[in-house]
């Protein structure tokens, strides 16, 4: 079921600068022009892709000026205009597959052909999140984050991005964008984000890095960091999912107890542990709890999905988020027993919602 209150009206909006970037992993960015007739021929086109490495120094919010490297991929036609795709912490550059970097993306129930992100209709754009190589071991913001986003930008001379859609920590960080930068950004979408994080959702949080704390001061840092994840999961999903799944009475093993869920989550744990360096999630836990954006110097036009269930990010923070927004915005509200996972798991109803978000971006017309 989803509940939509419309709280502003939007406006239709002009296409992005476009701009295009050789496939090599360093390439240097060279400027394209897009005719009138070349964007009629779009949608026939092969969806290119490319990838690039940048070293830049950035002025950090909290840790002085550091030199940092930023990875990002691009996908689609390099004419259409430019959406930026950024997701939780977890997420990473690559959002959809395309023929050159062929492994699915993150976000592929959302991000492909005829899919609400179409490389077809939109140049998708992600970067790699700063410190998710473990090696910027200083306290790291959202509004960091958005700097590298405009390095990029800058890079592969794109001066306005069309859209950014920006689920969980990346859509505190498309807030941070827009707050920072509102010429460089036509329409801005958020889910499962909000201005500020909830005081019960960073002592969540806080919680978990004592965990990893404890397990780096007593040698068993791998295990330490499976459990925050397995403490995470259970803050990112519902109890009526759990409820639903594993309904059955714990078994006696040995002399432990196990419950039903124990294994799930443990799976969780130890996938994360294999692909998720410890500094990288301390730092980026941190991130999210110094997110802290005004919503009045937002003044693009904001489309904010929130999902009644979250428990990370309560629909009354983002509907306060709307209400408090320097220019045109809706909140749109839905029901998932996924709860802050639902941008993962509910793509045909998150996908709806995208694509009508988009609908006044040029090449986004349903």
């Amino acid at each position: 079921m989803t509940l939509i209150a419309s709280t502003r009206t939007h406006t239709a909006l002009s296409p992005a600068a476009r701009a295009t970037l050789s496939d090599t992993e360093s390439a240097a960015a060279m400027a394209t022009s897009c005719t009138p007739a070349g964007a009629a021929l779009r949608l026939t086109r092969e969806v290119a892709a490319g990838r690039f490495r940048i070293s830049r120094r950035l002025g950090l919010r909290h840790a002085g000026s550091r030199d940092v490297t930023i990875s990002g991929e691009w996908c689609g036609d390099q004419c259409a205009p430019t959406v930026v795709v950024a997701g939780g912490i977890s997420a990473d550059r690559h959002v959809a597959a395309s023929a050159r970097y062929s492994a699915p993306g993150w976000w592929a129930a959302l991000a492909g052909p005829h899919r609400a992100l179409d490389p077809t209709r939109y140049r998708l754009l992600a970067i790699d999140w700063l410190g998710i190589e473990g090696d910027l071991d200083v306290p790291i913001d959202g509004a960091d984050q958005a700097a590298a986003i405009v390095a990029v930008l800058d890079h592969l001379q794109i001066s306005r991005a069309a859209a950014f859609v920006g689920a969980s920590y990346g859509g505190m960080v498309g807030l941070q964008f827009a707050a920072a930068n509102p010429d460089r950004l036509g329409r801005l979408v958020v889910i499962s984000a909000a201005h500020r994080p909830h005081p019960y959702a960073s002592a969540w949080r806080g919680l978990q890095r004592r965990i990893l704390a404890l397990g780096r001061a007593t040698g068993a840092e791998a295990e330490a960091l499976s459990l925050a994840r397995q403490l995470a999961m259970l803050s990112y999903r519902t109890p009526a999912e759990f409820g639903e799944r594993f309904d059955t009475a714990p078994a006696v093993r040995g002399w432990s107890v196990e419950c039903a869920s124990d294994a799930y989550l443990g799976a969780c744990g130890a996938s994360f542990v294999d692909r998720f360096h410890p500094t990288a999630w301390l730092r980026l836990s941190e991130s999210i709890d110094l997110h802290r954006v005004e919503p009045s110097a937002v003044t693009v036009a904001t489309t904010a999905i929130a999902i009644a269930e979250d428990r990370l990010v309560p629909r009354a923070d983002v509907a306060e988020l709307v209400a408090l927004l320097g220019g045109p915005g809706e909140l749109l509200v839905i029901h998932s027993k996924y709860g802050h996972d639902a941008f993962l798991k509910e793509p045909e109803t998150i996908g709806r919602l995208v694509r009508a978000a988009l609908s006044g971006v040029d090449g986004g017309a349903a």
